[in-house]
């Protein structure tokens, strides 16, 4: 007997999709994400250079960073700003 696959889910759920707390995510003392964290709330922000200073990661991966997990996945709201220097900056933007 075969029976169908989708049977069972309820309507309109989505068993692949993970929910998301837009809870902030504690990082771990001492962890690469933590110390992002801690550059982004400085009053001048931080670089894309400055954070791969302290990281290692190139650049795209620093962007995805920001993007993927700072913004979607933890809640954070960041905010981008151009420096007296002409250089791009981000920070965590105040509520």
């Amino acid at each position: 007997m075969k029976t169908d696959r989708h049977e069972n889910r309820r309507a309109g759920s989505n068993p692949k999709r993970k929910r998301v707390s837009k809870a902030r995510t504690k990082f771990r003392d001492g962890s690469k994400s933590a110390k992002i964290i801690e550059l982004l709330r400085r009053s001048g922000g931080a670089t894309i250079q400055e954070l791969g200073k302290v990281t290692g990661w190139q650049p795209h991966s620093i962007r995805g960073f920001l993007s993927g997990t700072l913004r979607k996945k933890s809640g954070f709201s960041l905010s981008s700003f151009i420096r007296k220097d002409g250089t791009r900056a981000y920070r965590l933007a105040r509520h």
